[in-house]
């Protein structure tokens, strides 16, 4: 099955105050995208929401009633993570699409890849709290999902500047899911050590690989091909996860490392190369940060020819 893209217009009604770098403009960069790849003959799947059971699966009910009753009011979490009359639909909107990508997937034939363009964003999210402009841990809901259908283990590796500490914490006691990140360090949210690989039966199952500001395309590549890209085949994963945040890209306002357009498109070219050898080349890739817009939108059209 060629890739498709799992995306929907709908995400645009997310609303953040004014200046946020989280802002609904970067939802139409991913219409676009979506709209060119549609044009070339591309299947653009509309998402579902997921229901309360689906985020239950990582999140606990306090946090789902406190997003709830943000329900048709405007209001700040934290200084960086607010709501919108709407936001609750939409973050909703934002997890089923995940769910969506990986029934596709999981019930396509070998090579099958999603790409699912989503905001608001979800890796910073934990299982008790929204914070860092997530309200629900798309991509963490989407790898329990996963299992929940059957996969006995699920890789997630997260290439976003910043650290994926709500998707390191639901899972760090858990064998069945191996987080790999690469990240800006120190940076936001303060998490990601090298030292912070796992509790309990989950020791061992997280790896972090921290990056001085500054890191360029070489060095990342090299990392991954020396660690990240093995320690995901010794795990042989029977789906593999991509956090595909782009603004560790040269021209992101948040972050310090130096990725190029190019750069991004051969990282994610190897990581999907080897899903070709461990599970059946079936891949999710969800949208995190990136808040550069020609350079989100340079970098999604790069991650669909790399999974074309």
């Amino acid at each position: 099955m060629p890739v498709v893209v799992v995306s929907s217009p709908r995400f645009v009604d997310h609303v953040t105050p004014v200046g946020h770098p989280e802002r609904p403009e970067r939802a139409e960069v991913m219409e676009a995208v979506a709209a060119r790849f549609a044009g070339q003959g591309g299947e653009v799947v509309e998402p579902r929401l997921a229901t309360d059971d689906d985020l239950a699966r990582v999140h606990t009910p306090e946090h789902i009633a406190a997003i709830v009753a943000a329900r048709g009011r405007a209001t700040m979490i934290d200084a960086d993570t607010f709501t919108s009359p709407e936001s609750d639909e939409i973050a909703r909107l934002a997890a089923g699409a995940v769910l969506t990508a990986v029934d596709r997937v999981l019930d396509g034939g070998p090579r099958s890849r999603a790409l699912v363009m989503v905001r608001p964003p979800g890796h910073h999210a934990e299982a008790d709290r929204a914070m860092g402009f997530c309200l629900y841990n798309n991509i963490a809901i989407g790898a329990a999902y996963a299992r929940s259908r059957g996969c006995a283990r699920v890789a997630i590796v997260d290439y976003d500047v910043h650290h994926g500490n709500g998707t390191q914490w639901i899972f760090y006691a858990d064998p069945t899911v191996l987080f790999v990140s690469s990240h800006q360090y120190p940076y936001y949210p303060g998490t990601g050590a090298a030292g912070e690989t796992g509790r309990g039966a989950g020791a061992g199952f997280t790896l972090n690989i921290p990056l001085a500001a500054g890191t360029r395309d070489e060095e990342i590549e090299r990392l991954y091909a020396e660690v990240a890209i093995p320690r995901v085949k010794a795990f042989k994963p029977d789906l593999l996860m991509i956090s595909a945040g782009f603004d560790a890209h040269q021209q992101d306002p948040l972050g310090q490392l130096r990725m190029t357009t190019a750069g991004f498109g051969r990282l994610t070219g190897a990581l999907v190369a080897m899903a070709d050898h461990v599970c059946d080349g079936k891949v999710v890739l969800v949208t995190e940060g990136g808040y550069d817009l020609r350079a989100l939108s340079e970098c999604l059209d790069a991650v669909i020819a790399v999974c074309r």
